[in-house]
């Protein structure tokens, strides 16, 4: 029986190796993810559900195939869904919803060979850069339990970093893959609009602000799971153009010396924390000692402008989303079935017009055109992941009582306010865990890169892995302590 303390020390494609070496049985993984569910799900309640029945019979049922075979698994309440298995996305009006079929790229993570051991937390409808919920309480951070793991893919970041598994999914509206890497000192990639699938159900969710992925522990993980998973499913709305070569082997290529430009500075002029500062800059003289040039530089867009108009788009989703769930469940949008907040922008988006949203819509494309010419002269770009480190639990309240929807919008970009502009333009950006704070806190740092360029992102986080690694900054809370 594999130890909890040897299970934790591979990455997902470590375990794999182990499993087709013959080293050890998918089903003793299986055990080994439940024994640290176990252990440590009472402590930082990220897990919902298991489902040892299923893992351990698709363990001990069929030939495992994939660069993942046998890894446990672990999928994020939103979105994404699995045939057969309860998915409530962090709320009263959805729960109990089983859907009927996989999406497809729950779909194409089990012919990656991961099998699904259960499902993580979700803040209401994913509206929220904490995962804290009226329903299923808090999730807390394994580096600091006082403290949040981030969200929207909270549960699935508390997850990786305590060690329960290797890789979890993750999606992306304004930072929600990134945002608890950041807080959970994990790798954080979101990739390119339309690199993944979305299918059936959505096309482009969010007006295509949101991106479907993971949160993994290693730059090697993500690529390769971007290799099994990236490319379109049937009557996809757009895809980028396919990579040269399998992202695995990209990370293998030294990628050469970049220019790169980089701030500490928010386009909305607010305060960011000296620690985010820190590890921007500590980051910056590392990229110089490996050859790279940099410049303090940023894409210049009007800050107001871009809230009011991803708020028009973040409300009128979630009313036509909360609509569709009372049809489903035949559950009515209250107090009592959602949040406070969540039900103002449920308010807020049901008063928008049609000409609205798309005005919201076009003001993305003023985005890209900016970025993409302020891309012409740089080859990554680089900033704080969020403006401070993980903040404590109970400060970003979903259900807070009398706070408008615009005000709601307002607090959450605060917080994040570096990462949602990458969701309007589609770029890719991933979060590293290249910083800790004086009080042993993470702070990631976020890399971007051109349109359908995670090749070159991906080959300097493999560079910077090596240069400054992470793998052995362990939180308090894991399953090896």
């Amino acid at each position: 029986m594999l130890s909890l303390q040897e299970y934790s020390s591979y990455d997902g494609l470590g375990l794999a190796e182990l499993v087709a070496k013959k080293q050890i049985k998918p089903s003793e993984l299986v055990e080994a993810a439940l024994q640290a569910v176990a252990k440590l799900n009472p402590k930082i309640n990220a897990v919902l559900q298991t489902l040892p029945d299923k893992a351990r019979a698709t363990a001990d049922g069929q030939t495992m195939s994939g660069p993942f075979a046998g890894v446990p698994f672990f999928i994020k309440e939103l979105v994404l869904h699995a045939q057969g298995v309860r998915c409530d996305s962090g709320c009263k009006l959805a729960q109990g919803f089983v859907p009927e079929q996989d999406t497809e790229l729950m779909a194409r993570f089990r012919r990656a060979g991961l099998n699904l051991l259960g499902t993580t937390q979700t803040p209401e409808l994913g509206y929220n850069p904490t995962t804290e919920t009226r329903l299923f309480g808090p999730v807390h951070n394994p580096w600091d339990l006082t403290r949040s793991a981030g969200g929207s893919s909270g549960g699935s970041g508390a997850v990786v970093a305590s060690g329960i598994a290797p890789i979890a999914h993750a999606n992306d509206g304004g930072g929600s893959i990134r945002i608890p890497a950041s807080c959970n000192g994990l790798v954080g990639l979101k990739p390119t609009r339309d690199r993944i699938p979305t299918g059936p159900d959505y096309g482009d969710p969010l007006c295509g602000l949101a991106i479907e992925f993971a949160v993994t522990r290693t730059v090697r993980d993500a690529a390769a799971l971007l290799d099994v998973v990236a490319g379109p499913d049937v009557g996809a709305p757009g895809h980028p153009v396919p990579p040269a070569r399998s992202f695995l082997e990209e990370i293998k290529v030294a990628p050469g010396r970049l220019r790169i430009a980089w701030t500490t500075k928010p386009a909305s002029g607010g305060k960011i924390d000296s620690e985010c500062i820190a590890a921007v800059e500590s980051t910056v003289r590392l990229l110089e000692e490996l050859g790279h040039t940099t410049v303090e530089a940023a894409p210049s867009y009007d800050w107001e402008a871009f809230l009011s108009n991803v708020h028009v788009i973040w409300t009128t989703f979630t009313a036509m989303s909360v609509d569709q769930i009372a049809v489903a469940t035949g559950r009515k949008p209250s107090l009592d079935s959602l949040e406070a907040v969540t039900l103002a922008c449920y308010e807020d988006g049901k008063r928008f017009a049609a000409t609205e949203l798309l005005n919201a819509m076009s003001h993305g494309n003023l985005l890209s055109r900016i970025t993409g010419n302020f891309f012409n002269n740089y080859d990554v770009f680089i900033t704080p992941t969020i403006a401070r480190p993980p903040a404590p639990l109970g400060e970003l309240n979903q259900d807070r009582r009398g706070m408008t929807a615009m005000e709601w919008t307002r607090q959450v970009f605060d917080y994040v306010p570096f990462t949602p502009l990458f969701n309007s333009t589609g770029q890719p950006a991933i979060s590293l865990p290249l910083y800790w704070s004086a009080n042993n806190l993470p702070v990631g740092v976020q890399l971007v890169g051109r349109f359908g360029d995670e090749a070159t992102l991906l080959r300097l986080a493999a560079q910077l892995e090596t240069a400054r690694p992470w793998a052995n900054h362990r939180p308090p809370v894991h399953v090896a302590a």
